[in-house]
Order: structure tokens, then C-alpha cells, then sequence
């Protein structure tokens, strides 16, 4: 029966393919400047064919525990963003042992700027650039925007008009290291990327710096996700509640953390529809 289903996804996606080959272009491994010296500064671009009118834009940094993915693994993502008229790019960034969370920071950043540059080649509107992550590309989205520091390191204005956290990570790794049992196995590659020491924790918990926070966010939560994700999703969402900034949150009814993003492999999943209308009412 499972093979069954599977064969049927991978006919569908195929079926979708076609289709959106007729309506949406595609420029993989373009590069964009970088300081890494990892190879890794590596982006791909899905847009529409029809390009007379600038379109919004949809960073997408991907997750994997700091350690792992790459942006090839989101070619579906890119396609259906761009079948529904958002220019999306997807990037690649360093990765940990050989990179820490300051250095996979700051390769976003260069991605940003590269698409605040580039994309009107692209029929983008440099002036309406969202970014989306999942885990722990949440926690780097939800970083850059929240932290001045890496903008500032790279002598450019904050370009985002808006953050979509998908089951987002690590939004306060202080506390999560702090106070998670140290046996667990992901924490020896969280360690690798944020280090033993509690101050590089809080300089890289996004939480830390909630009160430079400007911009909308849209928060959405698997209510079966990881009890961390769960608990710091819901403190975000309570404190722009408070503070009066702009933010939609939603809990996902049985969702788990990994089908949070796989769920959109289907182009017609609900998540696409609340993206777009989040970024078309900010």
C-alpha cells in the first residue's frame, strides 16, 4: 500500500512538472558573492515566464539541524511559489562542523543582497522580499531579520518586508540548551554550530533581540512538533501579541515537524494560500 501511494506522488509530482514547465522558468546554481570560503554560496531562481508586471518575492532558507540539506532537495517548493506567481529563490549557506550559526547568517545576508540586486532580472520586486525557513532555516530567517548585526556587517539596509517561520527552531537556543537533557542526539551537531559557551547561545537565539523585531511575521506551528518549537512559537506569537506587532499565527491539526514542509509538496496544500495572502496584506 505504501509503495503504492508513493508511486502515485512521484506520477503526480511528474504531472505537475510538466505542467509548470509551460508557465515558469528556472535558473539553478547561480552565485551569488559570498566571504565563506565553503563553496556553498549557491542559489536557485523560480519565476514566471510572464514577467511585465514586478511580482513578489519568497526567500526560502532550508532546514536540517544546522548540519545537513540543500536547496535542490526544495525544486517543488520553487516550482509551486512560482506557478502561483511569486518569484522564488532558494539558497544554499554553510553548514556545521565547518561553519558556525554567525557564518550561516551572514551567507543569508549575502543571498539577500544578491537578490535585492538581482532579482528584477527575474521579474522580482526587489521592494517585496519575504524569506521563509523551516527549523532551523526558521530560526536563521527569523535571525537575520531580528539581529542588526549581520545587515549592518554587510553595509546594507534590511531588505525583508515580512517572515514566514514554518515550524521554525531555535528561536531562543538558550534556553533549549540550557535546560534539554544532553544526551539527546542532536545536541553534540547544535553544539558544533552555537558552541559550549551560553553567551553564543543567547547571541544567537532570535529572542534575544524581540525588541529590534519590525516586520510581520506569520508563524505556523505542527501541533504534533517538537515540544521546543511548540512552546517558542507560541511565546513569539504571545509577545508580538503584547507589543502590538503585526504577526498570524496558526497551529497545523496532527501535523509533525517533518511533514510540516513536506506537505508542500502538493501544490494545492492550504499552506500555499495562507503564505500568499500574508504576503499580499503586508
Amino acid at each position: 500500500m505504501k509503495t503504492k501511494l508513493f508511486l502515485l506522488m512521484l506520477f503526480y509530482i511528474s504531472s505537475l512538472t510538466s505542467v509548470f514547465a509551460v508557465s515558469i522558468k528556472v535558473k539553478k546554481d547561480l552565485v551569488y558573492p559570498s566571504s565563506s570560503t565553503l563553496g556553498r554560496n549557491r542559489l536557485d531562481v523560480y519565476y514566471p515566464k510572464e514577467i511585465s508586471a514586478p511580482k513578489d518575492v519568497l526567500v526560502f532558507i532550508h532546514g536540517g539541524a544546522w548540519d545537513s540539506g540543500k536547496k535542490d532537495i526544495y525544486w517543488w517548493l520553487g516550482r509551486n511559489m512560482a506557478s502561483k506567481g511569486v518569484v522564488t529563490v532558494i539558497i544554499n549557506y554553510p553548514l556545521s562542523p565547518q561553519a558556525g550559526y554567525e557564518d550561516m547568517a551572514l551567507s543569508c545576508v549575502e543571498a539577500l543582497k544578491w537578490v535585492k540586486d538581482s532579482i528584477s532580472n527575474y521579474g522580482g520586486n526587489a521592494e517585496r522580499i519575504f524569506a521563509m525557513g523551516h527549523s532551523a532555516g526558521g530560526h536563521l530567517a527569523a535571525l537575520i531579520d531580528a539581529d542588526p548585526r549581520f545587515f549592518a556587517a554587510k553595509q546594507i539596509t534590511n531588505p525583508l518586508k515580512g517572515v514566514i517561520l514554518n515550524d521554525g527552531f531555535g528561536l531562543d537556543m538558550f534556553e533549549y540548551l540550557s535546560i534539554s537533557d544532553k544526551s539527546e542526539g542532536h545536541n553534540p551537531s547544535f553544539l558544533k554550530t552555537f558552541t559550549n559557551d551560553p553567551e553564543n547561545w543567547k547571541k544567537g537565539s532570535p529572542l534575544t533581540y524581540f525588541n529590534e523585531v519590525k516586520h510581520p511575521y506569520y508563524v505556523l506551528v505542527g501541533a504534533e512538533t517538537y515540544e521546543a518549537i511548540r512552546i517558542q512559537s507560541k511565546r513569539f506569537y504571545e509577545w508580538m501579541t503584547a507589543a502590538q506587532k503585526p504577526v498570524k499565527y496558526e497551529v497545523l491539526p496532527k501535523k509533525k515537524h517533518i511533514p510540516m514542509i513536506s506537505q508542500m509538496i502538493f501544490g494545492a496544500n492550504p499552506v500555499y494560500s495562507g503564505i500568499i495572502d500574508f504576503m499580499k496584506s503586508h
